[in-house]
């Protein structure tokens, strides 16, 4: 059973995690809040483990989009995750997901399922819609 005190924990870590991706684009510093990497998403039929290959993942986001952000609009506390929902976006300057960069904004809302064994964040799965980017990012 989560206590209040876990599920305050959990979601300062939570909230450290969204506050690195917005504001250091720094991957060390973002995964150093996992005590095993993973994560999962669906939209781009990926899943990515370990720090390497998830270092890899922030590198191409914060050089696609070097002004990405991403903030909480809503966090859920459940038994084994917190789940996030969010706003994100940025300027499209890179190649993104085989999308070639036009300096074009997209802003897309997600669900973020962050989940934990104990007070140890070890899985993040990524929700969002792939087409409405897409739309976005290469409409004329």
């Amino acid at each position: 059973m989560t206590t209040s005190n876990d599920s305050a924990n959990r979601e300062s870590i939570v909230k450290a995690h969204i506050k690195a991706v917005t504001e250091s684009h720094d991957a060390p510093t973002i995964l150093s809040l996992f005590t095993r990497v993973r994560y999962e998403i669906p939209a781009l039929a990926s899943i990515i483990e370990g720090p390497e290959a998830a270092t890899h993942l922030y590198d191409n986001i914060f050089s696609a989009f070097p002004d990405f952000y991403m903030e909480a609009d809503t966090l859920h506390h459940a038994e084994e995750a917190i789940i996030a929902e969010v706003t994100f976006g940025g300027t499209q300057h890179g190649v993104w997901a085989g999308v070639q960069p036009a300096g074009k904004k997209a802003v897309a809302k997600g669900v973020l399922i962050f989940v934990f064994e104990g007070d140890g964040l070890v899985c993040e799965k990524v929700f969002f819609d792939h087409g409405t980017l897409l739309r976005q990012l290469t409409a004329a």
